[in-house]
C-alpha cells in the first residue's frame, strides 16, 4: 500500500516515514504544498497524509486543488490547531479525517487503516464513455457489446478504470497489477495494453486507452 506524506518538518517526516515503512507501507514525501499537489495528481496513492501548515501552499489549498483535479484518494489532515472551526474548514476543503498534533503513532496507523478500508468499497459498475465494467461479475461491455477478457486483462483494465483520467506509470501499473516483485525489465505491460486495445478500442472510432510518451498510460474518453 502506497502513501503520500506532505509535511515540511524534516524530523517529524523522518520519524513518520520510518514508522510507516516498518508498518508495511511504501511512502513518498513532499516537503511543500506545490510538490504535494503535483505528486498527488501524477501519482497513485492509497492515502494522503497532509499537514495544514506548509510552505508555498497551505494544507487547505493543497486539499482543494487535489479534489479539484478529481483525485478521490483519502486525505488525513495533520495540524496543531485543535478547534471545531479548523476541523470544519479541513473537512469542507475535501479532507476525510483530521488528526491533531501531537498524536500517537498507533492512532495514526488506525486512522490510515480506517480510511483505506472505506476507499476500497467496490463500485457496482465503472463507466468510461460507453465502456462499462462490472467488477463484481467481472464483465465488460462497450457500446452494449460484450467483451471477453482474460483474468489479467481484466485486472489491468479495472486498475486503469479505477484511475480513469490519471496518467499511470509503468511502475505503478506493474506493482498494482502484477505485484510488488514486478520485473521492470519485461515488456508485459506493453503487451497487455496492446491486447486490451485490440479488444476495447479496435472496432470503435473513439479510443479510450492512451499512451503518454515517457510516462505510461491513461484510460479516458477525451
Amino acid at each position: 500500500m502506497k502513501l503520500l506524506l506532505i509535511e515540511d518538518e524534516k524530523d517529524l517526516t523522518k520519524t513518520l516515514k520510518k514508522g510507516l515503512k516498518e508498518a508495511g507501507y511504501n511512502v513518498d514525501v513532499a516537503y511543500d504544498g506545490e510538490s504535494g499537489v503535483f505528486m498527488a495528481i501524477t501519482g497513485a496513492y492509497d492515502c494522503i497524509i497532509l499537514d495544514l501548515k506548509l510552505p508555498k501552499k497551505d494544507g487547505l489549498e493543497v486539499c482543494r486543488e487535489i479534489r479539484k483535479n478529481k483525485i478521490t484518494t483519502p486525505i488525513l489532515m495533520l495540524t496543531v490547531v485543535d478547534s471545531v472551526d479548523m476541523k470544519v474548514k479541513c473537512l469542507d476543503a475535501g479532507a476525510d479525517d483530521y488528526l491533531t498534533k501531537p498524536f500517537s503513532f498507533s492512532e495514526l496507523l488506525a486512522r490510515i487503516r480506517a480510511l483505506t478500508r472505506r476507499s476500497k468499497v467496490v463500485p457496482s459498475v465503472i463507466q468510461v464513455y460507453d465502456l462499462v465494467i462490472n467488477p463484481i461479475s467481472r464483465t465488460v461491455t462497450r457500446g452494449g457489446k460484450k467483451i471477453y477478457l482474460s483474468p489479467k486483462e481484466f485486472e489491468l483494465l479495472y486498475y486503469l478504470a479505477m484511475n480513469q483520467g490519471k496518467v499511470l506509470t509503468r511502475m505503478e501499473i506493474g506493482e498494482n497489477v502484477w505485484g510488488i516483485n514486478f520485473d521492470t525489465g519485461t515488456n508485459y505491460i506493453d503487451v497487455y495494453i496492446n491486447y486490451l486495445r485490440r479488444k476495447i478500442d479496435k472496432d470503435f472510432d473513439k479510443k479510450l486507452i492512451h499512451t503518454v510518451r515517457g510516462v505510461g498510460y491513461v484510460l479516458k474518453a477525451e
